[in-house]
């Protein structure tokens, strides 16, 4: 089990669900939350008693936070597509620099034991040679171009690198399918909230879910217990873009495939998502994930199916139109 937690990114759902989850149980003595951003008091209360710490992990400081507190399991759940970051830059810099410092930290550690990574199943990209479904050891036929794919790519080689030089710590890196939920914000959810949904002529690309609280979950079950190995998680089963569009109750616009990156810039502009080339590329050609490992070894089965996932977004989102 573990006894001091430390958790990056407490300022994003992920984060702040886990550590309010972790502070809930009295088997775990301390749950530390970092984040360079500042939390509300209504932020902190939701939390329990996890303590917050505001703190850049870029900073080399982070390496103390470590050492005072003798943490033995680091999750690092900060990893992803940053809004307010100030543009790609920034976000790639937090994405890319602030691992490898916290990577940096826990090799330099006597106390971490146990280090735990979020990551996506957009590693694999997107393309017209993909398999029917992507195993924990495939690669990409082709790497992605930019954005949170490339930024996970490269963090994922770094610590690959952590493990060879500290093998005595277990580590786990879960690379999440797209995520979707009643409450989470995340880039999906913001695409299908658009009054217009701009898609690719011609193109209807199968989309793998996973629902907000099978996330949390797996991040809990690697947390308190040794996962080490790569794991894909998603829910079982696929939907395609135009069912969840029509679902969602948008109006969807086709656009010629070569012109969703002039479109993707006018989104981005917008301030909705970021819409980076592997996002328009994701909607040509979906994606899909084998998740036999999760099952067989991590030992869990995602609670909610893909089209279970986005009935939940749907419902979450039609109760919160009414109350408005």
């Amino acid at each position: 089990m573990s006894s001091v937690v430390l958790i990056t990114g407490v300022s994003r759902y992920l984060g702040a669900r886990l550590a309010a989850l972790l502070a809930a149980d009295s088997s775990i003595e301390r749950v530390i939350g970092v984040d360079a951003t500042a939390l509300y008091q209504a932020d902190l209360l939701h939390l329990g008693r996890t303590e917050y710490v505001r703190a850049d992990i870029r900073n080399p400081l982070i390496a103390k936070v470590l050492a005072q507190a003798r943490v033995d399991t680091v999750v690092h759940a900060a990893m992803g597509t940053i809004r307010g970051a100030g543009g790609r830059a920034p976000t790639k810099d937090l994405n890319l620099v602030g691992t490898m410092q916290l990577l940096a930290a826990c090799q330099r550690s006597e106390s971490v034991s146990r280090v735990v990574v979020k990551s996506t199943t957009a590693v694999y990209g997107s393309g017209p040679r993909d398999p029917a479904a992507f195993t924990e050891e495939m690669a990409a036929a082709g790497q992605p171009r930019g954005g949170y794919a490339r930024d996970a790519v490269e963090v994922e080689d770094y610590v690959r690198g952590f493990m060879r030089r500290r093998p005595d710590i277990a580590v786990s890196i879960l690379r999440f399918a797209s995520l979707i939920g009643p409450t989470i914000d995340s880039p999906l959810t913001r695409y299908l909230a658009m009054p217009i949904v701009p898609t690719s002529l011609g193109f209807d690309p199968r989309l793998q879910l996973l629902h907000e609280s099978d996330a949390v979950e797996v991040l809990r079950l690697a947390t308190i217990d040794n996962h080490p190995g790569v794991y894909n998680v998603a829910g079982d089963g696929v939907v395609y873009l135009s069912q969840a569009v029509r679902r969602a109750g948008r109006f969807r616009l086709p656009v010629p495939a070569a012109a969703i990156s002039l479109v993707g810039g006018i989104v981005r502009n917008s301030g909705v998502i970021e819409f980076s080339a592997e996002q328009a590329s994701f909607l040509n050609f979906g994606r899909v994930v084998d998740t036999s490992r999760l099952r067989a070894e991590f030992g869990y089965t995602p609670r909610l199916s893909t089209e279970q996932a986005l009935r939940s977004y749907l419902d979450g989102r039609s109760a919160t139109d009414e109350v408005a």
